[in-house]
């Protein structure tokens, strides 16, 4: 069929054998163009490879290992994507493919000893052509950028380069979208494996804890993906007693993450050596310092309690985190916690142990700052952008009358989501601990 010499050989049919090439097959599906309906990028650059060189054809096209697909075909009149192909073996277009990225350049079609033997050339009217290969990024040839004149013909050093110009314009298009696309999967899997990791660094679920409500949020901030170091627990620690924090971790992503697991079971570990608060934070201190040494700050308001026949009583402290808020069955709302030293920063710090007690109808709730540093959107303009604060977060709080614990988080994140109209600067976590209305007094 063929005098041409292909460098990776050729099989008894005459056809190189670098047609059945699996990384070069691999590379032509991994297009998606294959049978796919014409697009105007293509069509673009096929017109103007025939106004160019004045052919009357001009193919871009895709070959696998049993045909040529016509991904545009200037002069040719077809309707259906099965007519924008043809057997393989019926193309000059495998001649690229055979010689691995070199052009392939007939003047004569029906005298060149290369082609007067292929069966296209009195079919398909092929008087010269001249293509140039389409290359994917790693270097497989796709296909062909080619034109067609009917009669015999001697091409112009322009029109080869601008040929081959159009060529690199096909390749680059192409291998835009796959980078494109791979970029996308890739910003879908990590945006899944980020969250799955935030959703990990969480409990699934909040254990019950008889004669008590409890329910928490996390708020992802708007358009984010980064793993933060928000992160909430509640548990039972040993006896009557229960351990509960809100913490968050300086910084975002897998660092951060790191320092979140290795705060949450330090202070799992350490609640059952400690019930007071202050001293279970100085251990988690002293963890980070020893194993993080000093890279990121923590803050966390933490507390231990346990249920009484009227409630529950406990101590609670804070350090460098915001303080909780009690919010009582008549709706007074009043702060808990003194503000104590950041954790993970000096092996010296000041924690205090505040206590605190609920009765029937009270709920404690804990947050991370995204709460209060909540803002509203700009408007008219102006760059002014007001945070919710904690005198806002209070007011809302001390409208949740009647809401169960579920309730209070539910309305809390419909506030703020309002405040900020849905557009959070930062992630937010919310818990509340509420004791029933119907708990004896």
């Amino acid at each position: 069929m063929t005098a041409v010499e292909f460098p990776g050989g050729a099989g008894s049919d005459g056809l190189p054998a670098a047609l059945w090439d699996s990384r070069r097959l691999a590379a032509v599906r991994a297009t998606g163009l294959l049978d796919s309906d014409p697009e105007q990028a293509f069509d673009d650059l096929g017109e103007l490879a025939a106004s160019v060189t004045g052919c009357g054809r001009a193919f871009i096209t895709l070959v696998d290992d049993r045909r040529s697909f016509w991904m545009s075909c200037v002069g040719v009149d077809v309707a259906t994507v099965a007519e924008r192909q043809c057997p393989v073996e019926d193309s000059f277009c495998y001649y690229l493919v055979g010689l691995e990225g070199e052009p392939f350049v007939v003047e004569d079609a029906a005298a060149d000893p290369r082609t007067r033997d292929h069966p296209a050339v009195v079919p398909m009217k092929i008087g010269a052509w001249a293509g140039y290969p389409i290359i994917a990024q790693g270097g497989e040839v796709l296909g062909s950028m080619c034109v067609i004149d009917e009669s015999p013909r001697v091409w112009s050093p322009a029109e080869l380069a601008t040929l081959s110009t159009l060529a690199r314009a096909v390749s680059n298009e192409i291998n835009l979208r796959e980078s494109l696309e791979a970029t996308r999967r890739a910003l879908r899997t990590s945006t899944d494996l980020a969250r799955s990791l935030q959703d990990s660094l969480l409990p699934p679920a909040l254990r019950p804890v008889p004669g008590l409500e409890a329910a928490a949020s996390y708020l992802p901030a708007a358009g984010g993906t980064t793993v933060v170091g928000d992160f909430y627990d509640l548990f039972r620690t040993k006896g009557p007693w229960w351990s509960t924090v809100m913490g968050d971790v300086c910084g975002k992503g897998t660092e951060a993450a790191k320092v979140t697991a290795l705060a949450r079971y330090t202070l799992r570990a350490e609640a059952n050596q400690h019930l007071s608060p202050a001293a279970v934070l100085h251990h988690l201190n002293a963890a980070l310092l020893d194993q993080r040494q000093g890279e990121r700050f923590v803050t966390a308001a933490y507390a231990t309690f346990r249920t009484t026949p009227t409630g529950i009583a406990g101590r609670l402290c804070t350090a460098g985190h915001p303080p909780a808020l009690i919010r009582r069955a008549d709706g007074r709302v009043q702060e808990v916690g003194l503000r104590g030293s950041l954790l993970g920063v000096f092996p010296d710090i000041l924690l205090a142990d505040t206590r605190f007690r609920l009765g029937a109808g009270d709920t404690l709730l804990l947050y991370t700052d995204g709460a209060t540093e909540a803002r509203a959107p700009r408007t008219d303009g102006s760059a002014d952008r007001p945070q919710f604060g904690a005198e806002g977060l209070a007011a809302a709080l001390s409208g949740c009358h009647g809401l169960t614990a579920a309730g209070v988080i539910d309305r809390l994140g419909d506030v703020l989501a309002g405040y900020s109209q849905g557009w959070a600067s930062d992630d937010t976590a919310l818990l509340a601990l509420r004791v029933p209305p119907g708990t004896p007094t």
